[in-house]
């Protein structure tokens, strides 16, 4: 699903990675960061696809949202066990989203 965004300027943080064999709950967790994610103040959206390198993106409201999601402790323990069992190799960048633009196909 595309994530309903309000107007720009917002954030962008796009976190594109590759996965190692290792499962260890690997959705489950991934799932529980999104539940916690939405609860974070600042948050707006997630948009996620996976097949040979997966890419997520999170939008928040400003930089301050997005350190204190990298720094709450739940995420920080996914964190480590992403470095430790779940990624080959990833990157996260962070981007001001200065426009958008929407396009909806009228099914009617």
């Amino acid at each position: 699903m595309i994530a309903n965004t309000p107007s720009p300027p917002y954030y962008a943080v796009i976190f594109t990675s590759i996965r190692t064999e290792e499962d260890r709950n690997y959705e489950k967790i991934a799932e529980r960061m999104q539940e916690l994610a939405k609860k974070q103040e600042g948050f707006l959206g997630v948009e996620s696809a996976r097949s040979e390198v997966g890419i997520t993106v999170s939008y928040w409201k400003d930089l301050e949202s997005i350190k204190k999601w990298k720094e709450q402790a739940e995420h920080m323990v996914a964190q480590e066990m992403g470095r430790t069992y779940f990624y080959t190799n990833y990157k996260t960048r962070i981007s001001l989203v200065q426009k958008d633009y929407i396009f909806e196909k009228n099914n009617s």
